[in-house]
């Protein structure tokens, strides 16, 4: 199973710059899509039907922000919209497929660049988020969590962590959130296969920073411990430019 995490940021933007056609190349048998920023009757669903794709959409209720959506070769056995929390699901940031013997979570964290109020806002979703996947590992033990989590995990994950040691997605409470979440039973299936410096997901649309790879890696696919014997293999795709963001390509059995 091919499944692609990417953050499109607006999924109709992407389309004019060719994300239809790099689907139909790249064929991943599921596809995460986060800020999404529409709606399905805004974006027009035929060509992700006509490539074979089951589509589910959970946008904002604020017009043209966040929202996530999945697209799927096969029908999953259940779609789940949301994680019963108003706050978030207003803001259409959980939407998860189950199969026979995977769940996969399109998943958007919220950012809190915009200032003290929305840090405030991500601090609190993250221990909600920790609380709610963990009981949803008592149902679903094997678990793909594809998304845009906001935050870089590591030093190796930022281009310049010194200067960014006090910017939001960078902040030690941040990072420690993240190696609790991963130590609490889940892979970066990225670095399970490559420890090695300069792989980003992000780059500033500011001083040419993706030509001079200046980048955050914030775009991850998790995967449940119990599961690390299926990954096989997990690389980022820079190659893609229908975003600020790039896709991460995960293979499970």
């Amino acid at each position: 199973m091919r499944i692609i995490s990417y953050n499109v940021n607006g999924i109709r933007a992407a389309m004019g710059k060719g994300l239809i056609n790099w689907i139909e190349q790249t064929a991943p048998d599921v596809l995460c899509v986060q800020e999404i920023k529409a709606s399905p009757d805004q974006v027009g669903v035929f060509e992700f039907e006509e490539m074979g794709y089951h589509h589910y959409w959970y946008p904002a209720q604020k017009k043209g922000y966040s929202g996530v959506a999945i697209f799927s070769k096969t029908k999953p056995n259940h779609v789940e919209y949301g994680c019963g929390i108003k706050a978030y699901d207003d803001e259409g940031r959980i939407l998860r497929a189950d199969f026979d013997n995977v769940s996969v979570m399109s998943v958007y964290h919220p950012s809190g660049s915009s200032g003290d109020d929305r840090q405030a806002f991500k601090m609190q979703w993250l221990s909600d988020y920790h609380q709610y996947i963990h009981q949803l590992k008592q149902k679903h033990s094997n678990l793909v969590l594809s998304g845009d989590f906001n935050i870089c995990h590591r030093p190796i994950d930022i281009h310049n962590p010194k200067s960014n040691a006090n910017t939001s997605g960078f902040l030690p409470e941040e990072r420690e959130w993240m190696e609790q979440f991963i130590n609490s039973g889940f892979v970066d299936s990225f670095r399970h296969f490559n420890q090695e410096p300069h792989h980003y997901s992000w780059w500033s649309y500011r001083a040419g920073s993706r030509g001079k790879n200046l980048g955050w890696r914030i775009d991850y696919n998790l995967v449940s411990e119990n599961m690390k014997d299926r990954l096989k293999r997990a690389v980022i795709l820079p190659d893609a430019m229908h975003s600020d963001h790039c896709p991460v390509l995960l293979e499970i059995d």
